[in-house]
């Protein structure tokens, strides 16, 4: 099973930021509006307190709020944050599984297909989830084999996805079934696509991320077959909450 830490890299190699930046014990992220995954800075050695203001000051010359990523090892950091007035937003959850365990039942016909580049009726409908302009301008960054997902279900369109690889691992993102498709089955054979995809270019690992407090979909992940093996959060400061 891939270790965190690799998963990490998996994360930032299928959902990239627009600039990365490595400042004394930081890595900035320029976001350029594709949301906190892309924004937030993390410890790469270890941090003092006083190297704080460095990455703050230059996550503030980006027009970017003073956002951290926190991951496993980070327990220090994480309490000099606190100290500092940063909340916890966000708290995600990691889980892959071998691709040949999730590949293993193909969707009902005509319910799912993979696509690049997505249509117009996906981008529609990622924006009603809240996707928007600057996190698909993200999907179209990621360099390695990719992928869009696109779902009907009872002759109507049922949700879209996008999927990625990076060092052989595929990753799911941005999985959105609409309101109306929830509780058929429609996320099941989302991620079952994703898993054929996946075989199909050679990925050896299936992962997705997802946060803490999203029941339905950490029920699903599970269910699949597919083991939670991290998490992280994030901090933000408390002046910068909108």
């Amino acid at each position: 099973m891939p270790t965190v830490q690799r998963l990490y890299d998996v994360v930032d190699g299928t959902w990239p930021a627009a600039g990365f930046q490595r400042l004394g014990p930081w890595m900035i992220r320029e976001g350029q509006g594709g949301g906190q995954r892309v924004s937030a800075a993390n410890a790469v050695d270890p941090v003092r307190d006083a190297d704080i203001p460095q990455a703050e000051d230059a996550m503030q010359k980006l027009g970017q709020p003073r956002l951290f990523q926190i991951r496993q090892g980070d327990e220090a950091l994480d309490a000099m944050l606190a100290a500092r007035g940063y909340a916890v937003v966000d708290p995600v959850n990691i889980h892959v599984a071998p691709v040949d365990a999730v590949a293993t039942e193909r969707p009902p016909r005509i319910t799912t297909f993979c696509l690049w580049e997505p249509l117009a009726i996906q981008i529609d409908m990622w924006a009603a989830g809240g996707i928007g302009p600057g996190r698909i301008a993200v999907m179209h960054r990621a360099k390695g084999p990719k992928t869009s997902l696109i779902g009907r279900l009872n002759d109507h369109p049922g949700g879209t996805g996008f999927v990625a690889m990076h060092d052989g691992i595929a990753m799911v993102h941005a999985l959105e079934v609409l309101e109306h498709q929830r509780q058929q089955g429609m996320g099941r054979y989302f991620m079952r696509e994703a898993a054929f995809w996946a075989q199909a270019n050679g990925a050896s690992h299936l992962s997705v991320v997802c946060t803490q407090g999203n029941d339905g979909a950490n029920a699903l992940y599970s269910s699949l077959g597919m083991t939670l093996v991290g998490q992280y959060h994030y901090r933000k400061h408390e002046e910068d909450f909108a």
